[in-house]
């Protein structure tokens, strides 16, 4: 086959010059040092290929009767489990007690060590009246004052129970789950539990009523990488006076997929506080209030990987780059030395 003459002007890989086919010290160096930053800028390259990242979409969230799980994990330092009660009610008014939960509370010492642990199957009081009582101030009627002259033994022994409990510096520690209805409403951590006469035996007064409190973890759902929620490890602490704390919550219904193509149903939430003080002339009594509602737009979080062809023009433009800059340090290190050597060379002949 008879060659094209003009072909060879076309070669983009003519042979290297003489001298650089010398080999000398100085290559040596040019050249470790190279394949050195090739090598880190490859496992630099792969890295970020391998790396996935997240893109974030909104749309309208569509779900339809579904329940709200609700994570709680919060201590009490003073106020002893006794006298704590939970309580979740929707925005139709319901109190949740149809629906499956998992709470617990765990008695803690004065140094936060756990001594006791309670099972709580029914978070709504079990006399609802008493909660009006507590929250709205209502004036007491001739049974309820002739309750208040007959309280039973059980009550006398709840009282100084309690009473030692506070005097032990005994806290509570209230975790678990809630999974309510999937709209507005709120959930309370108080001691609206109690009778009335009760609480009035035992704390003298609202204003006695600490309700200082440490969120270590509050969640609508599992957890996803990168979720942050701004109630963990809150804590909030009373001095020498007592009041009631508000938490509202903003629900954002988030799905989370991940490269897997598995799909995490939860929720993010933003949230704001508010602490109203207790006054002398409140009939309310303090306690802890998380009212959450839902938005109406759902996030979606998906996983993703770059592209393997991008992977492959990055990495052959990083080698290439890096080879052509050892290559022209090489034939400058080499040309330096040679003009050194020459000048030498020259000075001695003269």
């Amino acid at each position: 086959m008879a060659r094209i003459p003009s072909l060879k002007s076309l070669n983009a890989f003519p042979h290297a010059e003489e001298h650089l086919l010398k080999k000398t010290y100085s290559g040596a160096i040019v050249t470790i040092l190279g394949l050195i930053i090739m090598f880190t800028l490859f496992v630099h390259e792969l890295q970020f290929y391998l790396t996935t990242y997240t893109v974030h979409q909104m749309s309208v969230d569509l779900k339809r009767g579904e329940t709200l799980p609700i994570h709680i994990n919060m201590s009490f330092p003073s106020l002893p489990c006794e006298v704590l009660s939970v309580d979740a009610i929707d925005m139709s008014g319901k109190h949740e007690v149809d629906l499956h939960t998992n709470i617990w509370k765990l008695r803690l010492d004065r140094y936060g060590h756990i001594i006791g642990t309670e099972y709580l199957s029914d978070l709504v009081e079990k006399e609802h009246g008493a909660h009006h009582d507590h929250d709205h101030g209502h004036e007491h009627n001739d049974e309820q004052k002739k309750h208040e002259h007959t309280f039973n033994e059980d009550a006398e022994k709840m009282v100084k129970s309690v009473k030692q409990a506070l005097e032990n510096g005994e806290g509570c520690r209230v975790y678990g789950m809630l999974d309510v209805q999937r709209v507005a409403g709120n959930f309370h951590i108080s001691v609206h539990g109690l009778n009335i006469f009760v609480a009035e035996k035992i704390f003298e007064g609202s204003s006695h009523v600490n309700v200082s409190h440490v969120i270590h973890d509050l969640s609508f759902g599992p957890k996803y990488p990168g979720i942050h929620n701004p109630l963990d490890e809150t804590s909030r602490v009373l001095h020498d006076t007592s009041g009631t704390f508000k938490y509202y919550i903003k629900v954002v219904p988030t799905e989370y997929r991940y490269l897997s193509k598995k799909v995490l149903l939860t929720n993010q939430f933003s949230v704001t506080e508010y602490f109203l003080p207790i006054r002398p002339t409140d009939r309310a009594w303090p306690a802890v209030y998380f009212l959450y509602d839902l938005s109406p737009i759902t996030v979606t979080i998906k996983e993703e990987r770059r592209n393997f062809l991008h992977f492959l023009t990055r990495l052959c433009a990083v080698l290439g780059g890096t080879f052509a800059m050892t290559g022209m340090l090489d034939r400058w290190m080499y040309r330096l030395i040679e003009s050194v050597t020459n000048s030498k060379t020259r000075s001695v002949l003269r």
